[in-house]
């Protein structure tokens, strides 16, 4: 038996050192203090800020708060001070009743972080309470008869009090016939019996009247009293006697009313009237006690009334009285000793010692989330309390002391996935069978910035028509953010770029709270067709995240520019250009060719030409891809001399863009070579023509020594620029359409306001195959033509026309429309059609002669080279 004792001590032992270690992480400290009850409002019990170790600051900053097991708030804390003080009237005798000790536990709970402290305060019992017997008056019959020694039990005093301040003794007044005495029952009440010290003779004293005297233990003492009345009647010699003086009993809360608790049983040595026994409660039985438990007055015996409740009350005394019916009547007394045995009725219960606390989703393992205690009514096993969580759960519960416990976090917290949990705690007993109660804990998770705003696509295609209205809408993105509050405002701004060299800042603008892109200004497909857009979404989280979108915007062709007409040339003289051939062409003969270019592109773009009206419609007829203007029919005799034509050019856009170009041909008999100044006017007065022969005839005595001179200064020219690379020449094998040489060669350069001009005119006039090629110097830093090969068609009479430099913008693009016609595009600052004939041409320009005097010199230079 030893050695098994031993080995229970041992275990005790062990599992004491187990809940010791697991609670020394959350036990922070214990502070016991000790306390006299009735205490006055705001007295101090303990410095407790400076007990648990915590600052003045750290009471207010960090919510301390006291509370209380026992449901009043007795004690609160004086912030200034850091001081428990009381906060309410302290009865001892109310809140712990005889109980030798009187503790009254309290929680002291601080957050951020949450801890826990545990302080008891002791309260010390003091005098204050006097005893006081049930009834101020006590009468007693006493037979005049009753022999010396007999005993009368009388009604005990009552005090509050415990310890040295209960009751301690009786006094009795003096009288010769009776003494007092003390008697010590079961559960150490003291119960004072009245003794018979000298026989009663009623005739000398009828009643005797006695004060009773209640005494305690305190300091000072004390007392309580009750007058005491005993007459003394004849007969009936013998007092009921029960078989015992203490019945003790057991019984189950859960019996059912009307059970049988026991039966007492007295007797009575009287006959007849005197030995008959009648049983009742004490004549001071509470009426708690008459509502539990009946008694049957003939028979002693006790039954259940009403329900038992372990947990109110546990133990019942019972003060039996049987009396007899003599006269006069004796009495005997006993106690029952009901003990209440517990059943498993009550379910456990949970109750949170502070409020769950938001927790943020980057919280580390083991944050305290929450405080809570269980409690069960039920004793023993019956009261012995499991907590369990959910299997899968994101928290875990830390037991702390006293069936305390600290819900922690315990594993990977996600915001966008669940912002809230709704923890489900369930405390079972270990009872049979078993009782459990469920209660939800409600832990709203808070966010972090953990997730950068997202476009709903990582590029966008807008598409823009030109010449829109600035300031309007171009589209608009959108991106979201996973987190909450301001971690997912989004914010949108467009990140600095350049687009042909110029800020992208400059070109549109961004609603920073839609994510809405407007145009600052209209846009020109021929100056821009596409430019990039680097929008950023940004959070307002702390730190912030972003991320980026590229928008990508393309600027569509609008049909906004009027075919530009490049030859004939409309802005020399007005808008009438003129043109001579011989009345001997015949049909299909080149007179002219119109060309012109539209600054758009695509359908807008394509050009046609369209006789608008003319003089005679049936002499002339224009190509409608080409603009090559030719004669419908041989020329007759009945022609007008002077014919007028309207073309009218298109583009294949919509709406229709159009222009027009007048040429004026006049019909000249003998001409048989192509006429250089084709701004010579038909109106010429006969006056100048005569002076123009008479200037030809006086030079052409000179005509074979400049022509020699001409062509030497020619050759030496092409074989001195023939060894560098820096020049064009003429060579026989560049061409490849060489067949025969073109011995009337005839350059002419115009210069009109910004616009300047080549006219090359020589060979057969009936030659409808004839072209040139222009080499120019790669050494040139700004190339000053544009060269484009047109069809083997073209009429020797057709004029080069060259733009000048100074056209707005280096970018554009004059496209050819007919494509039919193979017509290859250069891209340059300016357009030259050359042409090939049976020999190698290479055309060098010099500085151009701006003067227009100079001009005219020049051209009549050509002229007399011509007729030469």
């Amino acid at each position: 038996n030893s050695s098994r004792k031993g080995y229970r001590d041992w275990r005790w032992q062990a599992l004491w050192w187990h809940h010791f270690f697991l609670l020394w992480n959350t036990i922070d400290g214990q502070t016991r203090y000790s306390i006299p009850e009735e205490l006055k409002q705001g007295s101090v019990v303990g410095n407790l800020a400076k007990d648990l170790g915590l600052g003045l600051s750290e009471i207010f900053d960090r919510k301390l708060r006291v509370a209380s097991e026992a449901g009043k708030q007795y004690f609160s804390v004086d912030a200034g001070k850091g001081e428990l003080v009381v906060n309410d009237r302290i009865d001892r005798e109310a809140l712990c009743g005889q109980s030798a000790s009187c503790v009254l536990p309290l929680q002291v709970v601080i957050e951020d972080p949450l801890q826990l402290f545990r302080v008891e305060v002791e309260i010390q019992d003091i005098n204050d309470n006097a005893p006081r017997f049930p009834s101020n008056d006590i009468t007693l019959e006493v037979a005049e008869s009753t022999g010396l020694g007999v005993r009368f039990p009388l009604e005990s005093a009552i005090d509050p009090d415990v310890g040295s301040n209960s009751l301690k003794s009786y006094t009795l007044s003096k009288d010769e016939c009776f003494s007092i005495r003390v008697k010590e029952v079961a559960g150490g009440r003291k119960v004072p019996e009245l003794i018979l010290a000298k026989l009663l003779d009623r005739e000398k004293n009828a009643v005797h009247k006695l004060l009773l005297t209640a005494l305690d233990g305190g300091n000072p003492v004390k007392s309580g009293t009750a007058q005491l009345s005993i007459r003394v009647l004849d007969n009936n010699d013998n007092v009921p006697a029960f078989e015992k003086t203490l019945y003790k009993v057991s019984i189950s809360e859960m019996a059912a009313e009307g059970a049988l608790i026991v039966q007492t049983k007295a007797t009575d040595m009287d006959d007849g009237q005197n030995g008959e026994i009648e049983y009742s409660f004490g004549a001071h039985t509470s009426d708690g006690v008459l509502s539990v438990f009946t008694i049957d007055n003939i028979s002693g015996t006790i039954f259940l009334k009403g329900k038992l409740d372990f947990e109110t009350t546990a133990n019942y005394e019972l003060d039996i009285s049987a009396k007899d019916r003599g006269s006069p009547r004796m009495e005997g007394h006993c106690t029952v000793h009901v003990e209440v045995l517990d059943v498993n009725d009550n379910a456990p219960e949970i109750i949170l010692t502070s409020r769950p606390k938001p927790v943020r989703e980057d919280s580390t393992n083991g944050t305290v989330v929450a405080l809570l205690s269980a409690r069960d009514l039920d004793s023993g096993d019956n009261g012995k309390i499991t907590l369990q969580l959910p299997g899968k759960s994101q928290f875990a519960l830390k037991p702390s002391f006293s069936h305390s416990y600290a819900l922690v976090t315990s594993g990977i917290l996600d915001r966008e996935n669940i912002s809230e949990y709704n923890i489900e705690i369930t405390a079972t007993d270990s009872g049979s069978p078993p009782l459990s109660s469920k209660k939800t804990i409600p832990v709203t998770i808070t966010d972090v910035n953990d997730n950068p705003p997202v476009f709903t696509q990582p590029s966008y295609n807008v598409y823009l028509k030109e010449n829109g209205v600035p300031g309007s809408i171009l589209f608009s993105v959108s991106a979201s953010d996973l987190d909450f509050g301001d971690n997912a405002k989004v914010s949108y701004s467009i990140l600095d770029s350049k687009v042909q060299d110029v800020s992208v800042s400059s070109y549109v603008y961004i609603n920073s709270e839609n994510g809405s892109i407007y145009s600052m200004h209209s846009f020109d497909y021929e100056k821009l067709k596409v430019f990039q857009i680097q929008v950023q979404a940004k959070d307002q989280g702390s730190p912030s995240l972003s991320s980026n979108a590229t928008v990508h915007v393309f600027i569509l062709d609008q049909n906004d520019n009027v075919p530009a007409v490049i030859y004939p040339s409309s802005a020399a003289l007005g808008s009438v250009s003129h043109q001579r051939m011989p009345r001997s062409a015949k049909a299909g003969h080149l007179v002219t060719k119109v060309t012109a270019v539209d600054a758009d592109s695509g359908h807008n773009a394509w050009i046609s030409y369209k006789l608008a009206e003319a003089t005679d419609a049936s002499l002339f007829t224009v190509n409608l891809y080409t603009g090559e203007v030719r004669t419908k029919r041989a020329v007759s005799e009945q022609d007008d001399s002077s014919q007028r034509l309207l073309i009218e050019i298109r583009d294949d856009g919509e709406p229709v863009q159009s222009s027009t170009v007048t040429v004026s041909i006049l019909l000249e008999d003998g001409l048989h070579e192509p006429i250089l100044d084709l701004r010579q006017k038909v109106s010429e007065p006969s006056k100048k023509n005569g002076r123009i022969t008479l200037y030809l005839i006086l030079s052409l005595a000179s005509v074979s020594v400049l022509s020699l001179l001409t062509f030497l200064v020619l050759a030496v020219k092409c074989i001195r620029n023939s060894r560098s690379s820096g020049s064009c020449c003429m060579r026989r094998s560049d061409c490849d359409d060489y067949k025969n040489p073109n011995r009337n060669l005839q350059i002419q350069l115009n210069t009109d306001g910004p616009i300047k001009y080549v006219e090359v005119l020589g060979g057969d006039m009936l030659s409808q195959s004839q072209s040139f090629r222009s080499c120019m110097s790669p050494m040139s830093e700004y190339s000053d033509f544009t060269l484009i090969k047109p069809s083997s068609t073209t009429d020797f009479k057709e004029v080069i026309s060259v733009l000048d430099a100074s056209l707005p913008d280096s970018t554009w693009t004059f496209e050819s429309q007919q494509v039919s016609r193979n017509r290859p595009l250069i891209k340059n600052n300016y357009e030259m059609y050359c042409t090939a004939g049976s020999w190698v041409f290479c055309l060098l320009i010099g500085p151009t002669m701006t003067k227009r005097k100079g001009y005219r010199d020049w051209r009549w230079q050509a002229l007399w080279w011509h007729h030469f």
